[in-house]
C-alpha cells in the first residue's frame, strides 16, 4: 500500500509544477505536467481501489 500512497505524493506534486508553469506562462511545460501528474495519478488509484473493494488482499 506504501506505492499508492508514494505514487499519489508524486502526482500532487506534478499537477502542483503543472500550475506554477501554468501561471508563469509556459504552457507547453504546464501540458507535460499535467500528464504526468495525471498518470501517477491514475497509477495511484487504481491500485487503492482494487485494495478497497477487497479484491487485492494477499
Amino acid at each position: 500500500m506504501r506505492h499508492v500512497y508514494i505514487r499519489g505524493i508524486l502526482a500532487l506534486i506534478w499537477l502542483a509544477a503543472a500550475i506554477v508553469s501554468g501561471l508563469s506562462g509556459n504552457l507547453e511545460w504546464a501540458g507535460l505536467y499535467l500528464l504526468m501528474g495525471a498518470a501517477f495519478g491514475y497509477s495511484a488509484y487504481a491500485p487503492w481501489k482494487k485494495e478497497k473493494n477487497g479484491k487485492g488482499e494477499h
